[in-house]
């Protein structure tokens, strides 16, 4: 009896390691990557030539003269626009094959777009008016000469009745001598220091003493002095407008991303790549063994 009993103590634990075997024995070890892939979008393989392509497209190169940073960056950059290739593609907006970058404007197409009101364009520029502050700018007029003694011969010319247009037309041997010498409007701040030193304090209309560059002997004349302003709303408003538009754009490829990256699973195979990947994709290792 007590054979019997012992016998069937063991029973529930020969059925149990039985039937542990027979499920090891059913489950199919993982499909290994091949050494070609670098990595899988919602279980599709991506393969290697297929970002060597569009290194080349990118780069006119394949990326060998890139360091892992850089290279890491690109495939960062080539797996998202996988990514939303793949949404736009699920989302009926794209063709299978199309193009990644035809897509991603696919989808930005039929993102709900909000109006960029009157209102939104002036509380940008009432909040970021600095940056249409403008610096104080010259008009200004030069005569080049070759040596110090043909610029001491057109100083003296301007000092009677002769016009500085007139004397630059005559006596300058600069690219702007056939315009009166016009050189532009600019602020004094953009003008190399020898020259900005010797018009910064000039009044309109007073040609400078003769100033060496390295194009020759050169004298100076303000013919209008623009005082430091901001630019006004009107004058700004279209380039307010296609920035509240790129930075609306920028809003809407996040929520792209972010909406593609919960919906499919992205791993990077980081030794199938000849560089150490430093991105943002989850690195995933199935041929280790632990």
């Amino acid at each position: 009896m007590r054979r019997r009993g012992g016998l069937a103590a063991l029973a529930p634990l020969a059925i149990a390691l039985a039937a542990a075997v027979v499920a090891l024995g059913g489950c199919a070890a993982p499909e290994l990557p091949g050494t070609d892939v670098l990595g899988r979008i919602g279980g599709a393989d991506v393969r290697y030539a297929e970002f060597g392509s569009y290194l080349r497209a990118n780069l006119g190169e394949s990326g060998g003269s890139l360091e892992s940073a850089a290279l890491s960056g690109m495939l960062d950059q080539f797996l998202t626009e996988r990514l939303l290739a793949r949404l736009a593609l699920d989302r009926g907006l794209v063709r299978p094959g199309a193009a990644a970058a035809g897509a991603v404007e696919a989808l930005l197409a039929a993102e709900p777009e909000a109006p960029i009101t009157d209102s939104a364009i002036a509380a940008y520029y009432a909040e970021h008016s600095e940056e249409f502050r403008v610096p104080e700018q010259v008009e200004l007029l030069g005569i080049r000469c070759e040596d110090r003694a043909a610029a001491d011969r057109a100083l003296r010319e301007l000092s009677g009745d002769a016009s500085f247009a007139d004397v630059a037309r005559r006596l300058s041997n600069g690219p702007t001598a056939a315009a009166g010498g016009e050189l532009g409007t600019m602020s004094p701040g953009d003008l190399p220091p020898e020259v900005a030193d010797a018009v910064v304090r000039l009044r309109v209309g007073q040609p400078s003493s003769p100033v060496a560059t390295g194009d020759g002997v050169q004298i100076f004349e303000i013919a209008r002095r623009l005082p430091e302003h901001v630019r006004p709303l009107a004058e700004v408003r279209d380039q307010i407008q296609r920035r509240l538009g790129g930075a609306r754009a920028d809003r809407a490829y996040a929520r792209l991303v972010t909406e593609a990256r919960s919906r499919y699973a992205v791993q990077v195979f980081d030794r199938n790549l000849p560089f150490v990947y430093h991105g943002k994709f989850p690195v995933a290792r199935p041929y280790e063994v632990s």
